[in-house]
C-alpha cells in the first residue's frame, strides 16, 4: 500500500476517534472500516492479524459501553424512560442546534423527565448527573477500544509493514 493511501487510512481512523468524542459520525465503525480497507489492500498476515485485533477490541468496547453504564444507571435508580427521553431530545437538539444541540438536549431531556418523575429539582439534578456520568463512561469505553485498535494499526504500519 502506498504512503498516501496509508496516510488517508490514518486520517480516517483519527476522524473516527474524534467522532467518538464529538458524536457526529459513527466513530468506532469508521475507524474499523479504515483498518478493514488497509487490511484488504495489505493482503498480508500482519494486515489480517491487525484487523482481527481491531474487530475484537472495537467489538468488545461496543458491548461493554452499553453493559457497564446501564448497570450503573440501574443502581442509581435512573429509569430507561428518562434516558430514552434524553436521547430523543438530544437527537432533536442536534438538528435544531447543529453539533452542540445534542449536548444540550440530552441532559435537558433527562432532567425534565426526572423532574416530572421525582418532583424536586435536587433529585432530578442528581439523576441527571448520574446519566451524564454514565454517558461519559460509555464514550470513554468506546474511545479506549478504538484507540487501542488504532495503536495496533499504527505499530504495524511503522514497524511491521
Amino acid at each position: 500500500m502506498n504512503s498516501v493511501a496509508t496516510f488517508l487510512v490514518g486520517v480516517a481512523i483519527f476522524v473516527g476517534i474524534v467522532g467518538i468524542v464529538i458524536p457526529i459520525l459513527p466513530g468506532a465503525i469508521l475507524s474499523l472500516a479504515a483498518i478493514l480497507v488497509w487490511a484488504l489492500e495489505e493482503q498480508s498476515p500482519t494486515g489480517w492479524i491487525v484487523l482481527s485485533a481491531a474487530v475484537v477490541l472495537i467489538g468488545a468496547s461496543q458491548v461493554v459501553k452499553y453493559i457497564v453504564p446501564e448497570r450503573r444507571l440501574r443502581e442509581s435508580g435512573v429509569p430507561r424512560r428518562s434516558i430514552l427521553i434524553g436521547v430523543l431530545l438530544g437527537i432533536v437538539g442536534f438538528f435544531v442546534i447543529p453539533v452542540i444541540g445534542m449536548f444540550i438536549g440530552f441532559p435537558l431531556g433527562v432532567y425534565v423527565s426526572e423532574r416530572q418523575r421525582l418532583g424536586a429539582h435536587a433529585h432530578a439534578w442528581t439523576s441527571t448527573k448520574h446519566a451524564l456520568r454514565a454517558t461519559g463512561l460509555s464514550i470513554l469505553i468506546e474511545l479506549i477500544g478504538a484507540s487501542l485498535a488504532a495503536a495496533i494499526w499504527l505499530a504495524a504500519v511503522l514497524f511491521l509493514v
